[in-house]
This record gives C-alpha cells, structure tokens and sequence, in this order.
C-alpha cells in the first residue's frame, strides 16, 4: 500500500479556479521530488467532471491504485468507498458523528477536528461506485504546504492478521516508540516559487535522532524556518490532545493528521505581502522533454486576503497563551449503551437508525450549503467576511478506516500526540 489520505475542506463554492496545471519535472533528491509551474496541457476529466485530486501527498492515488481520491467541480473533495469492512466502517463513522440528531458531546466537539462531511456521491455512469464527500481543507490556500503524519503506537488494528501486523511493523519498527510516521509532504519554496515533495520512503527513514530534522523540513520555505506555523500547529495538535484526553468511546487506528499551511510568508508591517518571484513556467512541449514521465496537475486554491495581523509576534503570544492551559480539557466522554468490550470485526456497534446520509448519492444539496457556509451564492463574490479569516493554518483528523468502540482512552493515539507535540517544540525552540 502506497501511502494514506488526502485534503479536505470546502469553502467558496463556485470559484473553482483552474489555475497553471503542475508538471512533476524534478528528479528525486534526497527524498524530495521538485515541482516548477508549468502552462500548457490538460488534464482529462472523470466522472462528471471530477479530476484526480492534485496535491494529494500520501494515500491511495486515483489511476495509480485501485481506489483513489478525486476532486468535484464543486470544490469538495470524493473518497473512493474503500472494500469491506474499512470502507463501510468509515462511512458509519462519519455518519454517526455527522448525524442531524447527534447529541452527543463528544462526538459533536470531534466535528471540529475533522474535515465536514456532506454524504455519499456515486456518478450516474456508475452508480455502485460510492465515495465519501469531504471538505478540501487546502482550498483556501493559495500556496498550501501540506503534510501527512500517522498518529498512533500501532498502524493495524486489533483484528489484523498476522501477516498485515508484521508487514506494518516492518515497514517502520519505530512506530511504537516514536508514536507517529510521516507519510508525505509538500513543501512551497519562496525563492523558487516551485514546491519540493517528500513520499513515504523519506518518513520511514526517519529516525529517533533525525526526526526533529525531517519534520522540520515541513516549516522551511527556503528562506526561513516558519516558526509562525510551527506555533500555530502545536496549538491545534494540543486542542486535538485535549480531546482524545476527554474521550473513551473511540479508538483510533491507522488515522491521521493533515497538517496545511499557507506557503506565502505573512505580510510585513506594512501590509504587503510577498508573493515570491514571477512563476517560473515550462511550455507542455519542452515538460516532454525532461526525463521523468510528465504528471500534470491542477491547483485549485482560490485567492484568499491574508489576514493583515497575521504576525510571527501574533502566533506567539497565541502559543504561550496555549501553554498555560493544561491538557485536559473540560469534555466528558458520554456513555455509549451500543458498545460493547468486544466489538465485532464488521464494527456492526456503528450500525444506528437514522445515520443514512440526507444527502443523495449524487451529492445533489450540497452546493446550496457550501455556498452559505462560504458566503458564495446569488449576488455573492466569494470574499470572506473577517471573522471567517481563522489562522492561516488548519490541522485535521483524517482516515477512519480503522476506528472502533472503546471503553478506555486511546493511549496509542496520546502518546503519539505527545510525542510529536514534543518534536513541534524542539523545532518551535531550535
């Protein structure tokens, strides 16, 4: 298996901007795969005008793999319905926790964490084809730097067999004492104005004395360390922590978190912001003559103002305000009368009436709401009111193909976070 995930999170609806395709021009380096701007070419559309999802860095990938993640016109981003019982399973996840008549506190705070989900989509050529509607966190970005990391001790669940247990142990030994596995990243370069990639292999190679420094490369734009985003980061990892200490309704096992920010620097005093040097741009017929096989890509990010107080001084104070709070947080677990000690493998506890999605499969419904959460609609521009400008950073719960039942907090998932709370502080701090 390749690798996991994908990007979420809608917002402006309607402006789906096909900015310059992305052409993998780079040879790899180090781990890092370079990525220049690049005019001409297409890019063929899917189902019902869908289109591989471009800036995907980890997970399984559309035309590579059997199942793969798409993006809609619509800005949202498909899941492809893993087979029985993963893809099901997180279906009823996402439904249970994404329920019109959901009370529970828990399950209601986790929203937070997670990218919105707007149902199941199937295109009428193939109706039996289901996918996970999801928000693209990364579209209101306009350079967005993206990360994958693997939370927990394990990354298989208890009803694994032996043989996926030590495949997944012998793809990273280190992960029940590091507690978390870089997938992939994609990191945007200001001098070059080109994006630097890094895959699965570059995480695994990571270890207990080097981690700081892999991690690290996230935050480097070429310039400087953004310790901006790395404050910001540790902020939201931290409110994530404080509900995994608050719950024990819920394990999670090879889940994950998707780390975005925005690669423009933040604005200096005077407002303005850098925007970096002219794209540099590749005509389709010299891209053909580079080595490696030509990738095209789409970069559907929308312009969005940046928030003109958004300093390295701001994060900060944020962060040390962040610091005097403890890590448990005032959540209580609610009592779940559906689970039991011992769930079954079909995760058959998930099964509540009432959870079937409003939606229809063909995700009909879902633009008028995204148009409303954005401000995109009739008459609208697509801008952003102020109070909608939030951090120019989001971290995400993402895969939730392996979650069960549970009685008792997720130790796993604590000690990865704690850990790599324990790394974003050493790089905050070096």
């Amino acid at each position: 298996m390749s690798t996991q995930h994908q990007i979420m999170d809608s917002l402006a609806l309607g402006r789906l901007e096909i900015n310059r395709p992305m052409v993998n021009l780079g040879t790899c380096l180090s781990g890092s795969v370079k990525e220049k701007n690049a005019q001409g070419g297409s890019q063929a559309a899917h189902l019902n005008g869908c289109v591989p999802l471009s800036h995907q860095v980890a997970g399984h990938k559309y035309g590579v793999d059997k199942v793969g993640i798409l993006q809609h016109p619509d800005g949202t981003v498909l899941k492809q319905l893993q087979p029985p019982p993963r893809g099901p399973r997180e279906m009823r996840f996402y439904s249970k926790v994404y329920a019109e008549d959901c009370g529970d506190p828990c399950l209601l705070d986790l929203q937070h964490h997670l990218p919105k989900y707007f149902g199941t989509w199937s295109s009428p050529e193939y109706p039996n084809e289901l996918y996970l509607k999801l928000e693209d966190v990364t579209r209101r970005f306009q350079k967005p730097c993206i990360m994958d990391v693997k939370i927990g001790q394990k990354s298989y669940d208890p009803y694994a067999s032996h043989e996926k247990r030590d495949q997944q142990i012998k793809k990273y030994p280190l992960m029940e004492e590091v507690g978390f596995l870089l997938l992939g990243m994609r990191v945007y370069k200001v001098n070059s104005d080109e994006y630097h990639s890094y895959d699965q292999h570059y995480g695994r190679g990571l270890l207990k004395d080097t981690i700081k420094d892999g991690l690290s490369k996230f935050f480097s734009n070429g310039r400087s360390l953004r310790k901006d985003a790395v404050a910001a980061s540790i902020l939201k990892v931290q409110n994530i922590l404080r509900w995994f200490e608050g719950q024990s309704q819920l394990t999670f096992y090879a889940s994950s978190l998707l780390f975005v920010y925005e690669g423009l620097p933040p604005p200096s005093p005077e407002g303005h912001v850098f925007r970096g040097p002219p794209e540099k741009t590749t005509s389709a017929a010299d891209a053909c003559c580079e080595p490696n096989e030509e990738v095209l890509e789409y970069n559907n990010n929308i312009r969005v103002a940046v928030p003109l107080d958004y300093s390295l001084s701001t994060m900060y104070t944020m962060y040390k305000k962040g610091c005097t709070r403890g890590h448990h947080g005032e959540v209580t677990a609610a009592s779940d009368t559906t689970t039991g000690p011992n769930p079954q493998e079909d995760n058959s506890t998930w099964k509540c009436p009432g959870l079937v999605p409003a939606e229809q499969p063909n995700g009909n419904g879902i633009k008028a709401q995204l148009e409303e959460e954005s401000g995109v609609g009739e008459g609208g521009r697509g801008e952003p009111h102020p109070e909608q400008r939030v951090s120019e950073v989001e971290v995400r719960m993402i895969d939730f193909a392996h979650v069960f039942p549970s009685e008792s907090q997720d130790q796993g998932y604590i000690y990865g976070l704690k850990h790599l709370l324990e790394v974003l502080q050493q790089i905050l701090h070096q």
